[in-house]
């Protein structure tokens, strides 16, 4: 009996972790999202594709709803550059957007570190070693905690940045990928997972 019950709270337990985790992706089209630009946003073989338009500009895949304090985890692979970014608590006015944007890079461009658009630029960038973690070509896991003024980013089970910033802390907004300018970008999404704090 004793053990019924404890197997019974753990079901309860994992059923209510599990129902808190909100899937942002659906594997077949882009419900839920904003498209911001000319670049190209599609779903091919149940990835989130983000590619460079003929414009080359940057552009923007914006969720409807607004997330505070959360737990993001993702994957992605880059081809060509895959300079690109996963922005939170953030708002835009067609392409110009404000907040706060975690770097999605090729190796050698601070993949994890959290950089300001127009606005104070890098916050906080990883340290140079842990560059390595990023797997160029193939498929990395990212995590992104953001809890009021608190930021802290991992890359493949590394811990990246940790920052407080109090402008962050103040703000409110969607989240979003980026295609970053320049052309020839190409990058696959998948697993984007979100848990309300």
């Amino acid at each position: 009996m004793k053990h019924y019950i404890v197997s019974l709270l753990f079901l309860i337990l994992t059923k209510v972790v599990n129902a808190q985790k909100e899937s942002l992706f659906n594997g077949k089209d882009l419900s839920g999202w904003n498209i911001h630009g000319s670049e190209l946003w599609y779903v091919e073989d149940g990835l989130l594709v983000c590619e460079s338009g003929p414009e080359e500009k940057y552009g923007y895949l914006s969720t409807k709803k607004f997330y505070d304090d959360f737990i993001l985890t993702l994957e992605f692979k880059q081809e060509a550059n895959g300079n690109s970014g996963v922005f939170f608590r953030s708002t835009l006015d067609g392409t110009k957007i404000s907040g706060w944007q975690v770097e999605v890079a090729p190796p050698g461009h601070n993949s994890g570190g959290v950089y300001e658009s127009y606005g104070r630029g890098w916050l906080i960038k990883p340290d140079s070693k842990k560059d390595k973690v990023l797997k160029m070509g193939e498929w990395n896991q990212m995590k992104i905690k953001v809890v009021g003024n608190k930021v802290t980013t991992w890359l493949n089970g590394t811990k990246m940045i940790q920052l407080q910033d109090d402008r962050i802390g103040r703000a409110k907004g969607s989240i979003a990928l980026q295609i970053h300018d320049g052309g020839g970008i190409k990058v696959n999404w998948r697993n984007l997972q979100v848990k309300s704090l």
